[in-house]
């Protein structure tokens, strides 16, 4: 089972890092395992440290993977050198444990030292769960063909137009327009490739 969360880690110098991530149990170990080329990962490497942010507020998982909104609040974690979004529900601290290397998906195996729940969870409506999984699909543009893109956020549609608030209405049109976005930049580069063949 893999759980959708935040997490925040900071570089050697304390600059705080966000990404949307999903997270394994294994037993009490937590596995995290980033894409190269990965600034979570550098920074789990240089400092052994990480933090599991759980939140309903999908903007964050919206706004990281459009690049529309990257800089939100964060203070400083209780017992690892890390960071945790100040407005998190609740969150976990976590050690590097074991790594195991790989060229393209390296395996972070994380221990949790210490867990604090700030805020009441009032349940996930559908809106919410259709931001992350529309999330995850933008953060896949490059590997889904464009029908399944399609398909998937026409069906998601449905949960935001029925039970959407403020926040997931703007999360979601970060992300439809990280879609137009991206094939835009796809149409351009065809054209200027079909331009240069004519030449």
């Amino acid at each position: 089972m893999i759980h959708e969360t935040i997490v925040t880690t900071a570089a050697c110098d304390g600059r705080p890092h966000i990404a949307p991530m999903g997270a394994r149990y294994e037993g009490e170990r937590i596995i995290l395992a980033p894409f190269r080329p990965s600034v979570t990962l550098d920074n789990v490497i240089a400092t052994r440290a990480a933090v599991l942010n759980f939140t309903i507020d999908v903007r964050i998982f919206a706004g990281c993977v459009t690049h529309c909104a990257t800089d939100w609040p964060t203070v400083a974690a209780s017992r690892v050198p890390s960071v945790r979004l100040a407005e998190s529900l609740a969150h976990a601290e976590l050690e590097l444990d074991e790594l195991r290397d790989d060229a393209e998906r390296p395996v972070l195996v994380m221990k949790c030292v210490h867990r604090e729940n700030h805020a009441p969870f009032a349940g996930f409506n559908r809106a919410q769960s259709a931001v992350v999984e529309g999330a995850i699909l933008v953060s896949r543009l490059f590997m889904l063909p464009a029908d399944k893109v399609d398909r998937e956020m026409a069906y998601l549609q449905f949960a935001i137009d029925k039970t959407a608030g403020d926040n997931e209405r703007t999360a979601w049109s970060w992300l439809v327009a990280a879609i137009a976005r991206y094939r835009a930049s796809l149409e351009d580069a065809a054209h200027q490739a079909a331009a240069s063949a004519h030449h």
